[in-house]
């Protein structure tokens, strides 16, 4: 967990200013001398880390008589001033910035590293979605997006969700219309796909060990092929619940051969092998 000298450093402090402040805040009123002695700062660095701090609105001068004491401003208070800096300046930054973007290439594929960049990515394209959003996800990702995709769920947008993990119970983060079967198998990982109007795909991989790794096209096959798996996996697994008796009934030799070869499972059949996922699922369907 991250100490308070290297969140101040986050915020554009540096390693002196912040240790300077923290020093301030627990020894005050102090002069140069005391808080070099208690922060550890070199003395003929401190008076210059001091003017920094006053020009950050962090700390105040006490002229006295003979010595200039140092006071810092309250956290809350310094706090509060920093926030309203930056609320400025994404309000004058966030214009400038639309202006000068130029659309990216429809051919280009980002790739990215790190769950917490997937998170964000994900939540992006959620967010930016305008009237369809397709999603395939497990649990503990459903709930990590929960606010992004309600937010988008109660925007009239269309939102399809396949859960596949297929929880035999909802985990209370899925949104729009939910799909719960499993029709492909992927262990020690879960999977994240996100298309937002058909017009961009992120692809996430997340494995046991958390090395995630995830991909992100405007690419149109790319991006056909990720809605593609979605709307297939979701109709494949409606059919086979719904029509298991008769797809027995009428495969032909040549259909049972090609299945049998085309099997995730060897030796077995592919329709017995996606059966059992779905059986070990409860693949249930909402259509409300």
């Amino acid at each position: 967990m991250a100490d308070a000298i290297t969140l101040l450093q986050e915020l554009g402090f540096t390693e002196h200013e912040a240790r300077a402040y923290q020093a301030l805040l627990q020894h005050n009123p102090a002069t140069g001398y005391e808080v070099a002695k208690v922060s550890g700062i070199p003395r003929p660095n401190i008076y210059p880390v001091l003017q920094k701090l006053e020009a950050r609105g962090a700390a105040v001068r006490i002229a006295g008589d003979e010595t200039t004491r140092y006071l810092p401003i309250p956290p809350q208070e310094f706090l509060k001033r920093v926030d309203s800096q930056f609320q400025q300046t994404l309000a004058q930054v966030g214009p400038m910035l639309e202006a000068a973007a130029q659309p990216a290439k429809a051919s280009h594929i980002w790739q990215t590293d790190g769950y917490e960049n997937l998170v964000a990515q994900a939540r992006g394209l959620i967010r930016n979605t305008e009237s369809e959003l397709l999603i395939a996800l497990w649990p503990e990702e459903a709930r990590t997006l929960m606010d992004d995709l309600e937010q988008v769920d109660t925007r009239d947008c269309k939102v399809t969700t396949l859960c596949l993990a297929a929880c035999v119970q909802e985990c209370g983060g899925c949104r729009g219309q939910i799909f719960r079967n499993k029709v492909v198998d992927t262990p020690d990982a879960r999977w994240l796909l996100v298309v937002p109007d058909g017009s961009e795909a992120l692809v996430g991989e997340i494995p046991a060990n958390r090395q995630v790794s995830a991909v992100r096209t405007r690419q149109s096959l790319l991006v056909r092929m990720t809605s593609w798996f979605i709307q297939h996996a979701i109709t494949l697994g409606v059919l086979l619940v719904d029509g298991e008796e008769i797809l027995d009934r009428h495969l032909t030799a040549a259909t049972r051969a090609v299945l049998a070869d085309k099997s995730p499972n060897s030796p077995g059949s592919w329709l017995a092998a996606i059966r059992q996922l779905l059986r070990s699922s409860g693949g249930t369907t909402d259509l409300a």
